[in-house]
């Protein structure tokens, strides 16, 4: 048995072994539930009816999304590249402690002007986070999975010192948290009285923005062309160190977002627990979404549905809300070999 490379795959070879993969997930997590003691239909219909069952349940799960789109495109955007960024939580942190910083009183913007300044500040520091990994990657030949993975824990531990230190709310009663945003720094809400905001909105343009790029300039031909061979693109002319150096910058930006539209939409303040793992859940959006900026977003909209719908689902059944990190982390198993059977075929000597 070996793998042949198919040259130009259909568009059933395409599409059919991703949709076979999440067919296969959602079987799986119907056995789990039965094990679990639970109607597997029942626990199924209890996940979709949490997560979009009425207008409060629908807007939760994009809320939940807002997030995983930004690291979701973020990753996407690098791995197009093979420009291996697992360290998007950092990123994300680097812009939250932006925004929690300046956007408290240090600068007395009017809104107009403060919001976009701080989404510009907060892609600069996750640009710069991630800058260094790359940096280490192309001119000592370091590997961006370790150094991106490390920085996460140092700049959680960082954050950390700052949250007990000088950016300690001296009104949060011991609290490790941030002081709260002032009204001009805060994202308004979309819906008056629910808790979705615009930072979603703004993750729908990013995606949009992002497969312009990808598509339709120069910068996304010579990311992809990187990504698919780099002695190749070196060879035709590109300049492959600068493409990473560029890919770097604007992945770190993207995840960046993230924190900016957690702590200025949703939270109000910067927390040690803002993140429970987006960075990590981008990859498993961006995989799922087979790196297309576009499918970031329905990627993104399943995971927070399956989150946002296990949380319900386990109040209601007592079934462990597990069940939905074992149906993501089986969705991203099979799809790492979907994604191998889309490109190959396994052939018999």
């Amino acid at each position: 048995m070996r793998l042949e490379p198919i040259a130009a795959p259909s568009l059933a070879r395409t599409f059919t072994p991703p949709a076979l993969a999440l067919i296969a997930t959602v079987v799986i997590a119907s056995l789990l539930a039965m094990i679990a003691g639970a109607n597997p239909f029942g626990v199924l219909g209890l996940i979709v009816k949490g997560a979009a069952g009425s207008t409060f349940a629908l807007l939760e799960t994009l809320n939940r999304a807002t997030p995983l789109i930004f690291t979701g495109l973020a990753v996407a955007v690098a791995f197009r590249a093979r420009l291996w960024n697992i360290g998007a939580e950092a990123q994300l942190y680097a812009g939250a402690l932006v925004v929690a910083v300046l956007g408290t009183g240090l600068l007395g913007w009017p809104s107009g002007v403060l919001l976009p300044a701080l989404a510009i500040l907060a892609m600069i520091a996750g640009a710069l986070v991630l800058l260094v990994p790359a940096l280490l990657k192309v001119r000592f030949g370091v590997d961006e999975v370790v150094t991106t993975l490390l920085l996460n824990f140092i700049f959680l531990l960082f954050v950390s010192m700052l949250l007990e230190g000088p950016l300690k709310d001296p009104m949060g009663m011991g609290w490790p948290k941030s002081p709260r945003l002032i009204p001009e720094a805060r994202l308004p809400r979309m819906v008056d009285g629910l808790r979705l905001h615009w930072g979603f909105g703004l993750a729908l343009i990013s995606a949009v923005l992002v497969w312009v790029v990808q598509a339709r300039t120069t910068l996304g031909y010579e990311m992809r062309a990187v990504g698919l061979n780099r002695e190749a693109a070196r060879f035709a002319g590109i300049p492959v160190n600068a493409v990473l150096i560029k890919t770097a910058l604007l992945s770190g930006g993207l995840a960046a977002l993230a924190g900016y539209s957690e702590v200025a939409g949703l939270k109000g303040n910067l927390t040690l627990d803002l993140s429970p793992g987006f960075g990590y859940t981008g990859i498993i959006v961006a995989m799922l979404a087979l790196l297309n900026p576009l499918a970031v977003v329905a990627a993104a909209l399943f995971v927070a549905g399956v989150f946002v719908g296990a949380d319900s689902m386990s109040r209601a059944v007592g079934v462990p809300t597990y069940l939905a990190d074992i149906m993501l982390a089986t969705a991203l198993l099979l799809m790492v070999v979907a994604i191998l059977l889309t490109r190959f075929r396994v052939v018999r000597e």
